[in-house]
């Protein structure tokens, strides 16, 4: 791991873990030695963050150089706290991990008394079920999405038959008890959700569909209208 990487990854561990945290709890989540987290704890003081304790005793961040202070209102905190635990039961592993350290994030930027806010929020979030786990690389989807890559997939309806399909991934839509990708279907000239759980296999292309994604997302915006509309009359 580059130096780089190294002292960010150690921010978010002091800013994460319970103060104050000792450099052999640092060294064993780290996967390096204590005298490497000295070091990289003198780095870190002489860029600026101010890092309380010593070795034996433990270390405390208290000032953040490299993250902003923020300011919340109390309703916007719950807010937070609220929305974030509910990605943490629903993602998969890399979406529920991300949620946790951007909240990490987040609290290390705030006020003291907004920090035990934080910790003692009144709104929870708890789903008695949750939607069934992907079988595919939920990361690497969302990669294609982000680069608006079409991709090549294998795909097994609910009647259980099998096609092939060029699509392009527009977006991930959570519901109550499944993961459904919203995408155009080259197949068949239209919109369609594919249940992520019934993608057997997919595969990034070359073909780029970024002129078209901001049209196509528009069109599906317009067409969900038109039915509400014809639906409401």
């Amino acid at each position: 791991m580059a130096k780089t990487d190294r002292l960010f990854r150690l921010l978010h561990l002091i800013r994460g873990l319970h103060p104050p945290v000792t450099a052999a709890r640092l060294a064993a989540a780290m996967e390096v030695s204590e005298r490497t987290i000295y070091r990289d704890i003198d780095s870190l003081r002489a860029a600026g963050a101010r890092i309380e304790g010593e070795a034996g005793l433990g270390y405390t961040m208290t000032e953040d150089p490299a993250l902003p202070p923020q300011t919340f209102t109390q309703i916007e905190i719950e807010a937070l706290t609220l929305g974030l635990a509910d990605v943490a039961q629903r993602g998969d592993p890399d979406l529920a991990e991300a949620a946790d350290d951007a909240l990490t994030k987040i609290l290390a930027t705030l006020p003291e008394r907004q920090q035990r806010q934080a910790m003692h929020a009144v709104n929870l979030a708890h789903r008695f079920t949750t939607p069934i786990a992907p079988t595919i690389d939920m990361t690497l989807l969302r990669e294609a999405m982000w680069a608006e890559e079409a991709l090549q997939i294998s795909y097994r309806d609910l009647q259980d038959r099998k096609t092939d399909r060029r699509i392009y991934p527009l977006a991930v839509s959570y519901h109550d008890n499944a993961v459904m990708l919203l995408a155009w279907c080259c197949k068949r000239s239209d919109f369609r959700f594919f249940h992520v759980t019934r993608i057997e296999q997919y595969a990034r292309t070359s073909e780029s569909f970024r002129p078209r994604r901001v049209p196509l997302l528009r069109d599906f915006l317009d067409t969900l209208r038109a039915r509400h509309k014809a639906r409401d009359q």
